[in-house]
C-alpha cells in the first residue's frame, strides 16, 4: 500500500483517538464534580505510579516491598473508586476513553504489528480506489459458471471452450495464490462477452481481499488520467490517480484498443507498461482485438513489451452475454 494511503488512515485513527479522549476528559470533570473523592483516588493513583517509577530508576534496595505495597494501596483505591462511581448509577468504566476497537486504542498498531482493525480498513480503502467494488459483489470465482461454454470443439481450436475455460481458471486462481512470488503478467484477448473482464475481476476481488490494492481502469479512462496528469498541473486528484496507475500491486487495464489512438496515448501507453515491467508491479490486459490487429494498431515497443512478458490467454466460444439474456426472455414468458 502506498505512503499515502497509510497516512490517511492514520490520520482518521488519530482523530478517532483525540475523539475517544476528549470525551474522557469531558466525562472525567462530569465525574469529579459530583464526586470530589474520585479526584482524590485519581491524584493518590498518579502519586503512586510516580513513587513506583522513581523507585525502579534508584534501584531502591527494598524496591520490591514497595512496589508490592502499593500495588495493595492502588487496589483499594480503584475498588473505592468503581463503588463510588457505581454508587452514583455511572458505569465503573465511565471516565475511560471509549475506543472504536479497544483492541490497539484506536492506534491502528498492536506493538509493531498491525492491528486486525487497521488490516480491515486498508482491505476497504483498497476496495474504494479499486473502481469497481459494487461490481465484485456478483463477479468472483464463487459466481462464475462453466456451464455456458461448449463442450464441443470451435472454429478449428484444438481443445473446446469448456476445456480452455478451465485451463484459465485455474491459471487464474495460481496468479491469485503465486501473487507475491511470481513475477507473471496476464493477457486475455477474444472476441467480447467470454469472460475476459469477469475473471479479471474475480483475480481483483481475491486480491483486495489479501490486502492487496488493485487499480482498475479500461485503456480509455487510463488514457484520459495520463493526459489530465500531465497537462492539468493543479488537479491533485488526477495526480493521485496517476500515482495509483503507476504504484499499485496490481494493475488492470480492460478494453485495450478502445481508446483514441494517437502518437500520445502510445507513448504514455508504453511508458506506464514498461515503468511497470522494470519496477515489477504487475498488470492485467484484456482487449478484444484479434493479435493481429495488436500487431497493426501498436507501436513495435508496446507489442514487444506485450507479447515479451504477458502470459497470453485466448478466449473463445460463443457470446456468454447472448446466452444469459436468451435464458432470461425464456424465464419471463
Amino acid at each position: 500500500m502506498s505512503d499515502r494511503y497509510i497516512n490517511e488512515l492514520l490520520l482518521e485513527y488519530e482523530k478517532l483517538r483525540t475523539n475517544a479522549e476528549q470525551q474522557a476528559k469531558t466525562r472525567q470533570i462530569e465525574v469529579y464534580k459530583k464526586i470530589p473523592r474520585i479526584k482524590d483516588i485519581d491524584a493518590s493513583l498518579r502519586k503512586i505510579g510516580l513513587e513506583i517509577a522513581k523507585a525502579v530508576i534508584k534501584g531502591n534496595d527494598d524496591m520490591k516491598n514497595l512496589i508490592e505495597r502499593e500495588k495493595k494501596v492502588c487496589t483499594d483505591l480503584r475498588v473505592e473508586k468503581a463503588e463510588l462511581l457505581t454508587k452514583h448509577n455511572f458505569p465503573a468504566d465511565y471516565m475511560e476513553p471509549k475506543y472504536r476497537c479497544p483492541d490497539c486504542q484506536d492506534t491502528g498498531y498492536i506493538g509493531t504489528e498491525k492491528c486486525h482493525c487497521l488490516k480491515q480498513r486498508i482491505i476497504d480503502k483498497h476496495y474504494d480506489q479499486s473502481n469497481i467494488r459494487n461490481i465484485l459483489k456478483k463477479e468472483n470465482f464463487e459466481m462464475f459458471v462453466f456451464d455456458y461454454y461448449s463442450p464441443h470443439k470451435f472454429n478449428g481450436e484444438q481443445i473446446s471452450p469448456r476445456k480452455n475455460i478451465e485451463d484459465i481458471f485455474k491459471a487464474c486462481i495460481e496468479f491469485v495464490n503465486n501473487f507475491d512470488t511470481t513475477s507473471q503478467n496476464l493477457f486475455f484477448y477474444g472476441d467480447s462477452g467470454l469472460g475476459k473482464t469477469f475473471l479479471s475481476n474475480c483475480i481483483a476481488k481475491d486480491l483486495l481481499d489479501k490486502g492487496k490494492l488493485v487499480i482498475y481502469q479500461t485503456s480509455s479512462s487510463l488514457i484520459e488520467i495520463l493526459r489530465e496528469a500531465q497537462f492539468d498541473n493543479n488537479d491533485t486528484g488526477f495526480k493521485e490517480k496517476l500515482e495509483d496507475v503507476f504504484d499499485c500491486e496490481l494493475l488492470i487495464i480492460d478494453d485495450l484498443g478502445t481508446e483514441y489512438i494517437t502518437d500520445f496515448s502510445q507513448m504514455e501507453l508504453f511508458n506506464l507498461i514498461n515503468k511497470r515491467l522494470i519496477t515489477q508491479k504487475k498488470m492485467i490486459i484484456s482487449t478484444n482485438l484479434s493479435l493481429d490487429n495488436i500487431f497493426n494498431t501498436y507501436s513495435e515497443r508496446i507489442t514487444s513489451r506485450i507479447f515479451g512478458n504477458f502470459t497470453m490467454f485466448k478466449f473463445y466460444g460463443e457470446d456468454i452475454r447472448i446466452k444469459i439474456a436468451q435464458e432470461k426472455r425464456k424465464k419471463s414468458k
